[in-house]
């Protein structure tokens, strides 16, 4: 203003140098002027005012409106003009309104800066304002200036990134950080009450993952934490901590039978279908649960102690629930002491082989053999595989295992050679879990090769790895194929195949599981299961083994009413370790003396086609 008027004055100045006009018409000429520069710049600053991206408002002591631009205007869904000629004792049409009036009234009469954020609904959308309230003092009268700036878009970021870093993008579950910073939060309170913590997990997922697939397997994850979350109330929490586990938080509970029933009813919610794209998926969940202040006073101690609860399920059945106890966390430390041996085991290679023949059942003479791994812990004592085997899945540590059985087979060779003979077949078992596994089915393929002799090998694996819908049948077993390894299918009959499925499978043999041959000449039901196996078989180019043969009687079934060819089990030879080798010499000749010191077959009863069993 002063520079502006500065140089108009000098404008007319000069002009005066020029004319003769007199001093008083000068100076009515400059009062005019400037009084139209003044004009032109109130008018200026008030279209900057309006059109200010940042909504601003100045009001009274009353908390009535002075100056309003477009921004605020806006900001409140009222026009500027309606704000301003809104009396001080007229209700205001919006909660925002009323409260800005309020705040303005007090912040005045303490004096006082504010600095708040402001949410305001818009519609379906939710608008955030990052506000400053500042009083100030123009021409002696007391007035709050206030400024609003959208902070909608920013805060939609961070509430993004704050929801992808804190919840489950699957399901919309907090994660693990959230609940274990509530329960934390509980537990720093000065009387904490009771509270309960559930570890669930989804029984045979992994199952239902690999025969329906991921998408499947994905959206019954989200049915299942729809269905758990349903009656929650809102001092409990549902956390998704990892792919098919949830941790649970009841709080507050009154006492052990209350958290009882509603674990029970929440079991029975999951046992009904889910009816997830087209299939109709059946699940259940094994639940383990500690209570506060009975079974820990951390966060970690609850947390573990569920956990281990879940596995005690777990072990016993699925599909229940129990609360943890003290023998629980004793049987987990020496779990724990099994998986650090396991561990040291395998870095020590401490396992060995057994051998077990596969036998012709009439002429007596070894078809194959299959190797089985063993455990020699630090004592010398062998461990039979079901004390390790899950848990070396379990742990990842299965492969790494399997690796060390073929090595051990080859350095032994020529022995096994020897003993079984050089044309002989040998068997090594490949996890379900494996055999879904592109990465180490080809690095075992490659060893495999690597032995120079691939064709002499039969991998064993159980029927889930040709059913579910991994890469197994299409992408892994040709590689095999072209290799000239064996595929056999183990423990036939227990799984989860169906008729459909098995047409399209290419193995050379099926192992029958030993529970169909055990007693299989008292059994009918099973004897009829067992043709119908063998008719199978033969209609799908596949030899039979009977595993688990044991007993005379057994033999004497499988020789006159089935046209099975092959088994294995003790009758013929428990497994032989490497070390027994060298001192039975041909493997053939033990298992034919073995079959010699059996009773004779006059002194048991002996079967015909046409009768029955007799003597």
């Amino acid at each position: 203003m002063q520079s502006a008027d500065k140089q108009h004055f000098s404008t007319l100045a000069g002009d005066g140098e020029r004319t003769s006009a007199r001093p008083g018409a000068a100076s009515a000429t400059i009062g005019v002027g400037r009084e139209r520069d003044v004009h032109a710049e109130l008018n200026l600053l008030t279209e900057i005012f309006r059109m200010l991206p940042t909504g601003i408002t100045v009001q009274d002591e009353h908390g009535c409106f002075l100056l309003v631009n477009d921004a605020a205007a806006a900001q409140f869904k009222l026009p500027a003009a309606d704000l301003l000629a809104a009396p001080s004792t007229a209700p205001l049409p919006t909660k925002e309104l009323a409260g800005r009036r309020q705040t303005c009234v007090e912040l005045l009469r303490a004096d006082r800066v504010a600095v708040t954020e402001e949410c305001v609904a818009d519609g379906h959308v939710k608008r955030t304002f990052l506000t400053t309230h500042r009083p100030v003092v123009i021409s002696n009268t007391r007035l709050l200036l206030t400024s609003s700036a959208d902070l909608s878009e920013q805060k939609a970021v961070q509430d993004e990134l704050f929801r992808r870093a804190y919840y489950d993008e699957l399901t919309g579950l907090p994660m693990r950080r959230v609940i274990e910073r509530h329960v934390n939060d509980l537990l720093h309170d000065d009387e904490p009450d009771k509270f309960a913590l559930a570890f669930l997990d989804i029984d045979n997922f992994k199952h239902i993952n690999d025969y329906y697939g991921h998408a499947i397997g994905d959206a019954l994850l989200v049915e299942v934490a729809r269905r758990l979350g349903l009656d929650l109330r809102e001092s409990d929490m549902l956390s998704r901590i990892s792919g098919d586990e949830f941790l649970l938080l009841l709080n507050p509970i009154q006492s052990q039978q209350e958290v009882t029933e509603y674990i029970q009813f929440l079991l029975q919610r999951l046992r009904a279908p889910f009816f997830v794209d087209g299939s109709e998926v059946f699940a259940s969940a094994s639940i383990g649960v500690s209570l506060y202040p009975e079974h820990g006073r951390s966060y970690d101690a609850l947390r573990q102690n569920a956990d281990i609860a879940m596995y005690r399920v777990k072990n016993e059945g699925k599909g229940a629930a129990v609360f943890f106890d003290v023998s629980m966390e004793r049987e987990a430390l020496a779990r724990m002491e099994i998986e650090q041996s396991l561990r040291l085991a395998i870095l020590d290679k401490r396992f060995c082989c057994a051998f077990q023949p596969k036998v012709d059942i009439r002429t007596r003479e070894i078809k194959g053999i299959e190797a089985l791994v063993r455990l020699r812990n630090d004592d010398g004592v062998i461990q039979a595989p079901g004390t390790f085997i899950n848990l070396a899945v379990e742990l990842g540590l299965i492969d790494e295992l399997t690796h060390l059985v073929l090595a051990e087979i080859m350095k032994s060779i020529d022995l096994i050679n020897d003993t079984f003979g050089a044309n002989t077949s040998i068997s090594i078992n490949v996890a379900a879990k494996q055999a879904g596994n592109p990465e180490f089915m080809q690095s075992f393929a490659r060893a495999l090769e690597a032995t120079g002799c691939p064709r002499r090998f039969i991998i064993e694996v159980t029927e889930d790895a040709f059913v579910a819908k991994t890469h197994f049948q299409d992408e892994i077993l040709p590689i095999f194929r072209q290799l000239g390894v064996g595929i056999s299918i183990d423990d036939f009959g227990i799984g989860y195949s169906s008729l459909s499925a098995l047409a399209d499978i290419t193995a050379d043999e099926i192992k029958i599981d030993r529970s169909f041959i055990t007693d299989i000449h008292k059994r009918p039901r099973s004897q009829g299961i067992l043709k119908a196996i063998e008719s199978l078989s033969e209609a799908l180019g596949m030899t039979v083994i009977a595993e688990g043969l044991e007993t005379f009687e057994e033999l004497a079934y499988l020789q006159a009413a089935t046209k099975i060819r092959y088994a294995q089990g003790f009758y013929f030879s428990k497994p032989i370790f490497l070390e027994e080798l060298g001192a039975l010499g041909r493997a053939a000749s033990a298992v034919r003396a073995i079959s010699e010191n059996r009773p004779a077959p006059e002194t048991r009863p002996v079967y015909s086609r046409a009768n029955g069993y007799g003597r």
